[in-house]
């Protein structure tokens, strides 16, 4: 088989992640099949790759009539498939997975990359931590040689971590420290995780492997705050929130996804960041895959200036 008639089936290729393991897979000559739920908003994609190396195809990964389509003729499979939304974890992270790996045991389909989460934990007290567990262990069930990622919070253009508080910083004199902001994350760059699924799928003999996706340096919650506040020329009151105060905070804006909008934080996500988010001592991670990490310095600043008064231009504050 030829690396141009190899065919991976990309579900989530779409987003925030996606894109950039699109680009690494077409890098590597694969044919790639992304199967998303609206096409028509995912055309930036197909650049990425040569002419018809790239095909949208519409996948509502809740249907397993449309999982099953996705999947005909594909000799690996990535699930991307993720939410923050409490509601639709049950749909999107386990119903999902089981209609792919069940579709993937059907269609004879070893060559399977789950990009899962640091955290996951069937005795995790997040929702997130548990579905996503879950979903791992559905994966291993039907493709035992499927190779799990689980990338701690992954930083660059377009994420849903620095991006948020960059954006609170401008409407609101003072940033919230939940917790005190002394839980520790690992951030890893999403350049990074996407070289680490092409790898995934490009090497068979990584089969059945569980990989932990972290970045060269562990921050504090309070840290990436200053980092970002630094970085956008901005002086906020960092005002310390106890779990106890954030749980019911986190519950009353959770609320919001009745109504069809992403709150700025969640029961779940303030469960979530009651516990440190950084690669477990001795797990193999990017190193183990040939991937050099990226720090976070080296990258947010060339995103962050959006948040500048004045943007890339701006000067800084005078201390």
């Amino acid at each position: 088989m030829t690396a141009s008639s190899r065919l991976v089936t990309v579900f989530g290729g779409s987003g925030f992640i996606g894109g950039q393991a699109v680009r690494e897979l077409a890098r590597l000559g694969w044919r790639i099949r992304v199967a998303v739920r609206k096409p028509n908003t995912a055309h930036d994609l197909r650049p990425l790759g040569d002419v018809g190396q790239i095909q949208l195809m519409r996948c509502d990964v809740t249907r397993q009539a449309d999982v099953e389509a996705a999947l005909r003729g594909a000799d690996a499979v990535v699930n991307l498939v993720g939410t923050f939304n409490t509601r639709r974890f049950q749909a999107m992270h386990v119903d999902a997975a089981r209609y792919i790996a069940e579709g993937c045991k059907a269609n004879g389909v070893t060559r399977l990359v789950q990009v899962s989460a640091n955290g996951a934990d069937a005795g995790s007290p997040a929702a997130y931590g548990r579905s996503k567990a879950e979903a791992e262990a559905i994966m291993r069930e039907h493709v035992p040689g499927a190779v799990i990622l689980r990338p701690s919070v992954v930083f660059g253009p377009g994420d849903a971590f620095l991006n948020r508080f960059a954006a609170m910083a401008p409407m609101s004199p003072a940033l919230p420290l939940i917790g005190g902001g002394e839980t520790r994350f690992q951030p890893v760059y999403v350049g990074d995780v996407a070289q680490a699924i092409a790898r995934a799928v490009n090497q068979p003999a990584l089969a059945g492997q569980t990989f932990t996706l972290g970045g060269p340096t562990i921050y504090t919650f309070r840290q990436i705050l200053e980092l970002i506040l630094r970085e956008t020329y901005r002086e906020r009151i960092l005002v310390p929130v106890p779990f106890f105060a954030a749980r019911p905070l986190g519950g009353v804006l959770q609320l919001a996804e009745l109504f069809g909008m992403a709150p700025p934080l969640t029961r779940d996500q303030v469960l979530m960041l009651e516990s440190d988010n950084v690669v477990p001592e001795g797990a193999p991670g990017l190193a183990a895959l040939g991937v050099a990490p990226t720090g976070l310095e080296a990258i947010a600043p060339s995103y962050l200036w959006l948040y500048r008064r004045g943007g890339q231009f701006a000067e800084p504050v005078a201390a």
